[in-house]
């Protein structure tokens, strides 16, 4: 009995773990491809929240990952490619990685927007020093919600569900990488 116990832990384990490598493999999304996503999702989140687009002028810079592919056993990993804005001008684009380790399961899409409240904030997130451990301060879709969201130590995270479903009790941060335009 042991044995089926172990099995039936491993076997879901394993079949994460081989599909990670497919996704490791994933091409680099081209600037104009991400261009259309950041586009479609901004969209999308103004018609479900009217105060979205106001939050974004308001802020000193964002950045807009339009999709971040998410899942886990145990072990959880997520992706996703967005652009990078300083007082509403494109400045450059990034890469989000996070590892996660505990209770989860399942599989999700999301958008995630994170705001720079000033100069400071963009400049760290610009030039590496910046790991997102700030949870999200504003889940999308409802009225009102991008407003209510709060900075802190100059960052505020936002996140508008897409699809799928993920349960999950477990720890991680993200790391970001940014490439400036013409690099």
């Amino acid at each position: 009995m042991n044995h089926v116990l172990r099995l039936s832990i491993l076997v879901p384990v394993l079949v994460l773990f081989a599909a990670a490598p497919a996704s490791a493999k994933r091409q680099k999304k081209s600037d104009s491809q991400i261009a259309q996503e950041v586009k479609k999702v901004k969209k999308a989140w103004q018609s479900k929240d009217s105060t979205f687009d106001n939050t974004l002028s308001e802020a000193y810079g964002y950045a807009i990952f339009p999709e971040v592919g998410k899942g886990g056993f145990i072990v959880g990993a997520s992706h996703g490619e967005g652009a990078v804005y300083k007082k509403g001008k494109l400045i450059g684009h990034a890469k989000m990685t996070q590892t996660t380790v505990g209770a989860q399961v399942g599989g999700q899409t999301y958008a995630q927007v994170i705001l720079f409240e000033d100069e400071k904030a963009l400049d760290r997130f610009t030039s590496g020093r910046f790991e997102g451990t700030v949870a999200a301060t504003a889940i999308g879709g409802t009225k009102g919600a991008a407003a209510a969201c709060k900075y802190k130590d100059g960052v505020a995270i936002m996140v508008l569900p897409l699809k799928g479903a993920m349960a999950e009790a477990a720890g991680g941060g993200q790391k970001f990488a940014f490439e400036p335009i013409g690099e």
